[in-house]
């Protein structure tokens, strides 16, 4: 059966492809597909912003800028499955405790490289993902308490899904741009 294209949902962004969601499936096939659109609708967002404009706040006194979305994000991938469910030893990405507003409160940082961070985090989530069983679990770092491939997967399913909204917003502030 043909997945769900992604202009069934919203309309498209020049230039902007996000893949299929399975309307039938196993669990996996459709969280992992899910998260992918999802990643891919946040690219999008991102998709044709100069990058300096990428760091403009668009509701003052918030923090909020695209770029700093980036930043988050590709913390957030580092953080659940590298981290806690890869149980890996790395540094976190924009966070310390002396420091934990890093993700969205920077200067002078490149947001093309940042970008390309973001994306390899991708990259290293889905190679994480594909050794892995749903039932599979890791350790969440926080509190000791575990946790499963099919939890992580819903959670950043949600987590992408909240800042997609944020960055709707942020692109229509910055330059008229919807859809994605």
């Amino acid at each position: 059966m043909t997945g769900i294209p992604a202009d069934n949902y919203s309309p498209t962004l020049a230039g902007a492809h996000r893949p299929e969601i399975p309307p039938t499936g196993d669990e996996r096939a459709v969280l992992t597909a899910l998260l992918d659109w999802h990643r891919a609708t946040f690219e999008a967002k991102c998709l044709g912003v100069p990058p300096g404009r990428l760091a403009e706040r668009g509701v003052p006194p918030s923090t909020l800028s695209l770029h700093g979305l980036v930043r988050h994000l590709a913390g957030v991938e580092r953080w659940w499955f590298s981290i806690q469910l890869a149980g890996e030893d790395l540094p976190m990405l924009f966070y310390s405790d002396d420091d934990p507003d890093q993700d969205f409160v920077f200067a002078d940082a490149d947001a093309e490289a940042d970008l390309d961070l973001w994306r390899r985090e991708c990259e290293r989530s889905r190679a994480i993902v594909a050794t892995r069983s749903l039932d599979d679990t890791g350790t969440r770092r926080r509190d000791g308490a575990m946790v499963s491939l099919r939890f992580v997967l819903a959670h950043l399913v949600a987590e992408y899904a909240r800042h997609n909204g944020h960055a709707d917003l942020l692109r229509e502030r910055l330059d008229g741009v919807t859809g994605a």
